[in-house]
């Protein structure tokens, strides 16, 4: 087993609600979408991490990055958790190690991350400048109206019980898998005056009507660690 540790600075999840039938043809078959009050639920995980090193290794060693992951809440015959379909960074070394020294495959992407008091403002884009994701929030004392989900608390729940992720290889039939464990689990709403998913909106995979926005939920300033669990093959 491995564990890195070290900061969250900030944990925004962007969440939408999707038709069933689309969200499993999104899926490996290994995996069936978790289904609250009738929908599946997939969402972007735009975190931004400080101080992070091998466990036991000095925080002056550690190393800051902005990281998007996009996920889809899943079950499967070894529990519940999120399957990642793709994760993006703007670290050089998790670009070049990930997957090989450590799980999960990143892409290099732009961030433009701005954050001032309870606002914050992040636009992800590629290395041909074409939008990833954006986000424009502002830390809410309520939960987004006409959520799914009956409170904060009820959100805060449903992710922390999928808090191991799965992420498949390059031509290769196995699954990295990685839980995050937290000394706490605080969760806040968001207010989200405007946002975007380049993954969400695509209409080859999710056809128009097949995708609404849910809820926005941010943690924030968490002492963390990411632990692989190994691998999960496909059969």
């Amino acid at each position: 087993m491995k564990e890195v540790t070290g900061v969250i600075d900030h944990r925004i999840l962007l969440n939408f609600r999707v038709d069933p039938e689309v969200m499993q043809k999104n899926l490996p078959k290994k995996f069936t979408p978790k289904i609250i009050n009738g929908y599946a639920f997939g969402g972007i995980c735009q975190v931004s991490l400080s101080e992070m090193r091998p466990k036991g290794a000095p925080f002056w060693l550690g190393m800051n990055s902005h990281n998007i992951a996009h996920r889809i809440a899943v079950n499967t015959q070894e529990g519940e958790g999120v399957y990642v379909t793709r994760r993006d960074t703007n670290s050089t070394i998790n670009t070049l190690l990930g997957g090989k020294v450590f799980p999960g495959v990143y892409q290099k992407a732009c961030f433009d991350v701005v954050v001032s008091d309870d606002k914050y403002n992040v636009t992800v884009t590629n290395e041909r400048k074409d939008s990833i994701m954006n986000i424009k929030a502002e830390v809410a004392s309520e939960l987004t109206r006409g959520s799914l989900f009956s409170s904060t608390l009820e959100v805060s729940d449903f992710f922390k019980k999928g808090n191991i992720g799965w992420s498949s290889r390059a031509n290769d039939n196995h699954y990295d898998t990685i839980e995050l464990m937290t000394e706490e689990w605080n969760m806040e709403p968001l207010h989200v005056e405007e946002s975007y998913s380049a993954f969400f909106s695509d209409t080859q995979n999710f056809p128009e009507g097949s995708v609404e926005f849910d809820n926005a939920m941010i943690m924030r300033k968490l002492k963390h660690s990411w632990v692989t669990k190994g691998e999960l093959k496909c059969l």
